[in-house]
């Protein structure tokens, strides 16, 4: 069996789940999620000037008033039970985990724990991350042994 860790930032939808199960075609996949509270993910001011980038002026002023810390976490583990579920619900095993700190080094234990065959990063454009290659995709690619696939999440 195939085994991909998925390493997202906010629940899946139902295409991602749907691209992401299709994307070796009829072979079985084993998915292992990994949620990061986007509140302790990237800088505030990164994530602002992002959505400035793709015209998302209303978020960019809301930045601030994410949960941050330990009351990110909540709602990191509902979006991780939903997303579990919606992977289940389409016939593939799926475990996971919310990571709070060193994502990177947590990525890589699992990886090397699992003996997982890919990476898949699901996220939303982080643009001025990407630029300087501070986006997880970028920093995975030196740290992990295995191929990292970047993807971008649908938005609902």
């Amino acid at each position: 069996m195939f085994t991909s860790v998925l390493m997202i930032e906010k629940p899946l939808t139902p295409e991602d789940v749907e691209f992401v199960t299709t994307l070796h075609g009829g072979e079985a996949v084993a998915f292992i999620v990994l949620m990061q509270p986007r509140g302790d993910q990237a800088d505030v001011l990164l994530r602002a000037i992002d959505d400035v980038a793709v015209g998302e002026l209303g978020d960019a002023t809301r930045e601030g008033d994410e949960p941050e810390g330990h009351d990110a976490r909540r709602p990191a583990e509902a979006a991780l039970a939903e997303s579990l579920a919606a992977l289940h619900s389409q016939g593939s095993q799926a475990s996971g985990q919310v990571i709070e700190e060193h994502p990177l080094d947590r990525l890589k234990a699992v990886v090397d724990d699992s003996g997982a065959d890919e990476v898949i990063v699901l996220t939303e454009p982080h643009y001025v991350e990407e630029f300087f290659h501070r986006d997880w995709a970028s920093r995975a690619r030196h740290k992990v042994g295995v191929p990292v696939l970047k993807l971008f999440a649908h938005s609902e």
